[in-house]
């Protein structure tokens, strides 16, 4: 292995929208590939015909694209030197029927001529006898119709006779197959416990168990990454490795963590329900109806997303928890993937956003802001935009509350916060409001610092405490009892627009 050029594959089936968990999938191939200057490939594997999803191949390249996670060569991004990369289109080479035929001829596969109905009785059969996980392994096949039972003439005779039948990998009984996992250590399965997995079906197509082995081998992947839930195909997969001569070329494998639900208690679903995207982007499921909200529709940065989910199952060993994706690159490593499920936090994840949103320029944020104001027919001076994204973007997590907890800066307000009117409205508040606006008329210049000593020189002249007055101040500018810093927001609002503000407010409030 030392030798190989590190290889590494995304390959999603287009079987619908790109969960979360398979963008971290890609995401921990990209920065093991990037960090020791390999390749990254995209693979579709669109060996299931009757499950293909019209857009779904398309969704996967845009949702990378996205995400930043862009592969070097495979579909939608360039061929390499084994193209082609979809799988359907391999299969019109004839390469996984040559590997079938390499593994029937070593006596490591065979035909099985079993009708659907034939194994609808087995498992019946199985099941009656109290058999915990009915399949068709090398007790049940001796049962069955197929190469192994069959005599070669029977065999002939339904071959010339164009009965459909699969070639399914002959598993040894009672054998210890043992593999090691980068993240899990040496897994130890018995043959027992281990179906004979169908290599190719009957209309030519091969199942994943062949496909992704073939095209790994051909492909020189030197690490397959992918969910724990393959965990219980693997010894299947080094099995035929084995049978194929070629152990030396199987990737190193690395199963993933399961993302679990906020609580802990199971795997996260798409239709997990806390409001926070299991989608990079919008998607539509055509064959139910449903429309899932995207990360970037709900208006998450790609980079906060890309973070979160490297921080779903791995760790750097530090107390750091903000990564560039430069910095992820270095960082990463497979020793420090968690072996156990990760369980996903819904708060966690827009916190997020909320710290890539901070360390952007008032100029992106305001340029971000600009399409929201344009819809609500706002039409503002550039740099007093910036001057509101650089008062509520303390307070927000995402670019879309800016106007919900600052569009009293672009409209002034008609009606007044009821609680702090109840409490803070008397005659000696009123006379600050009318007494603190005259001050301000006659100031020369109006700074944030100069609005605050007449603030509070004009409380002090009036018998009053500041602090008495400062929250019914603010509601009289902005409607609200609370927001960004006070005085910062008179500064913006400017002198003219404050006083005209506080005289209105006197008029409205009784």
């Amino acid at each position: 292995m030392e030798n190989r050029r590190v290889r590494l594959r995304f390959a999603p089936s287009p079987t619908g929208g790109l969960h979360m968990g398979g963008v971290r999938t890609a995401l921990f191939s990209y920065l093991f590939a990037k960090k020791h200057n390999g390749d990254f490939i995209l693979r579709i594997e669109d060996t299931d015909q009757t499950r293909y999803v019209k857009g779904a191949e398309e969704y996967i390249i845009e949702s990378l694209k996205w995400c930043g996670i862009e592969p070097n060569e495979g579909v939608g991004f360039g061929d390499g030197p084994h193209a082609p990369y979809r799988q359907s289109e391999r299969k019109e080479l004839g390469i996984y029927k040559k590997y079938a035929d390499l593994l029937i001829a070593s006596g490591h596969a065979y035909f099985a001529f079993d009708t659907s109905e034939e194994l609808d009785a087995m498992r019946k059969r199985l099941e009656a006898a109290k058999v915990v996980a009915p399949q068709y392994n090398s007790v049940s096949r001796q049962n069955m119709r197929n190469s192994l039972t069959l005599s070669e003439d029977e065999v002939k005779k339904l071959m010339d006779a164009g009965t459909p039948y699969v070639i399914r990998l002959k598993v040894p009984r009672n054998e210890e197959i043992r593999f090691h996992d980068i993240i899990r250590g040496w897994v130890v399965v018995n043959s027992t416990q281990v179906d004979d997995k169908v290599l190719l079906k009957s209309d030519g197509m091969p199942t994943y168990h062949l496909a992704h082995i073939v095209d790994d081998i051909e492909m020189e992947v030197s690490h397959a990454v992918r969910g724990e839930e393959w965990l219980p195909s693997a010894p299947s997969h080094v099995l035929i490795y084995r049978y194929l001569g070629m152990e030396d070329k199987m990737p190193l494998l690395a199963h993933l963590p399961l993302i679990l639900k906020p609580d802990g208690n199971g795997k996260l679903s798409k239709r997990d329900k806390s409001g926070i995207p299991m989608f990079p982007l919008d998607w539509y499921d055509e064959r139910t109806g449903e429309k899932y909200v995207g990360y970037r529709e709900t208006g998450f940065f790609p980079e906060a997303f890309i973070n979160m989910l490297a921080m779903l199952g791995w760790n750097p060993g530090t107390t750091q928890e903000i990564f560039s994706l430069e910095e992820l690159i270095q960082a990463f490593s497979f020793e420090r993937v968690n072996k156990s499920g990760a369980k996903f936090d819904p708060e966690k994840t827009k916190w997020f956003n909320q710290q890539y949103l901070r360390k952007k320029s008032n100029l992106e944020l305001a340029e971000l802001f600009s399409p929201i104001l344009k819809e609500k027919g706002i039409n503002a001076d550039a740099k007093f935009i910036e001057g509101v994204c650089n008062l509520v973007k303390e307070k927000a997590h995402f670019v879309s509350e800016f106007w919900s907890g600052g569009s009293y800066f672009f409209i002034a307000p008609t009606t007044f916060d009821a609680d702090v009117i109840k409490k803070r409205w008397n005659e000696q508040s009123a006379g600050f409001i009318k007494e603190v606006a005259e001050a301000f008329k006659n100031l020369t210049t109006f700074t944030a610092a100069e609005s605050e000593a007449t603030f509070k020189a004009t409380a002090e002249k009036m018998g009053i405490g500041a602090g008495q007055v400062m929250q019914l101040f603010r509601v009289c500018l902005s409607g609200v009892g609370g927001g960004p810093m006070l005085f910062e927001m008179v500064e913006l609002l400017g002198k003219d627009e404050v006083v005209k503000r506080l005289e209105t407010a006197l008029n409205s409030i009784k």
